[in-house]
């Protein structure tokens, strides 16, 4: 079989049959969106590399069970969330055990607006996103920056299409309630 041009199905098949070259090619192509959720999740840090890879460790030994009830990028994206998700409740534990004061600090926005995000706007906007519950940042994630339609963020999140609405229009108007202090009408 060639892997590049076989189907998920196929490379999932050859997989379980044992087949390293099928697996490496499914890691291969959802990487980037496995990496895609868990940066918008967690931000850049050691820890988003690690939820990374454990994302495919568990795919690696669900493979038996995988049914295909849903695509394999959602059902890569929603161990992504869930193991996020993982991450952040750790977090909290961690600060709240080892922090001593509320340090909030801000990265400095980038003056200049040339249609692309700077480095800066990327690093406000991430902690920006921080600021959100995660509830309200997977829909986000999901939503705003790896594109999933309403539905398809229901499915993956496991909650009513009204409630994708209205955690995403909540989380939207958080969003510019701590963005606009940076900048202005601009969002």
């Amino acid at each position: 079989m060639v892997v590049a041009v076989a189907s998920d199905e196929q490379l999932i098949a050859a997989a379980r049959e044992g087949e390293k070259t099928a697996f490496k090619e499914l890691v291969r192509r959802y990487q980037r969106r496995v990496a895609g959720t868990v940066i918008g999740m967690l931000g850049r840090c050691p820890e988003a590399d690690d939820v990374g890879q454990e994302t495919f460790i568990r795919f690696y030994r669900a493979l038996d069970s995988f049914r295909g009830d849903s695509t394999l990028g959602s059902y890569l994206t929603r161990i992504a969330i869930n193991l996020s998700l993982n991450e952040l409740k750790r977090r909290k534990r961690r600060s709240s055990l080892f922090s001593s004061s509320d340090d909030e600090s801000m990265p400095e926005a980038a003056d200049e607006r040339e249609g692309r995000l700077s480095y800066e706007d990327k690093q406000v906007i991430h902690w920006a996103l921080g600021k959100l519950s995660p509830d309200y940042r997977a829909v986000v994630v999901l939503r705003l920056l790896e594109g999933y339609s309403t539905k398809e963020t229901a499915d993956i999140l496991k909650v009513p299409l009204g409630t994708v609405l209205s955690r995403l229009s909540r989380a939207q108007k958080q969003m510019r309630k701590t963005l606009a202090p940076y900048y202005g009408d601009e969002i």
